[in-house]
């Protein structure tokens, strides 16, 4: 009787003495590991910093009553250009741009034209546009 619970009692001994040795925890491995993760954190994060320099929006309203009218520029199916309803000729736009930004220095304007106008033509007038230094520009299409 006293054989068998001897050989599980001993059993349980051996096994816990072989364990007993784990209750101890070199960390030593450990702090090696996060100082070497560190050093590279270090050498890494100021390589991610981005020097580009943006130009943003400031966060001011406009005063009210200020809102000035978009300038429309029409083209026609067959290229024929209209500035706010007068006709004009594409050589004749950068003096008709510069006259209006005698009036206002940043001007709105709003290119509108057919869907079958040359692709050529709109992109020539915004470049007239932006060669006049003018930025606020909007391309509208007919509503179907």
């Amino acid at each position: 009787m006293s054989d068998a619970p001897q050989g599980k009692g001993q059993r349980k001994r051996l096994s816990r003495s072989k364990h007993g040795t784990l209750h101890e925890l070199n960390i030593t491995p450990l702090l090696d590991l996060v100082m070497v993760l560190l050093v590279i954190f270090m050498i890494t994060t100021p390589q991610l910093s981005n020097d580009l320099k943006l130009n943003l929006p400031a966060n001011t309203k406009p005063p009210p009553g200020k809102r000035t009218e978009p300038n429309y520029i029409d083209v026609g199916m067959n290229g024929e250009i209209a500035v706010n309803s007068q006709p004009a000729v594409i050589s004749e736009l950068p003096k008709i741009f510069a006259g209006i930004k005698a009036g206002d220095p940043n001007p709105p304007f709003v290119i509108r034209g057919n869907d079958q106008v040359p692709y050529e033509k709109v992109i020539a007038i915004m470049d007239l546009l932006q060669q006049s230094d003018i930025n606020k520009v909007g391309l509208a299409a007919p509503v179907q």
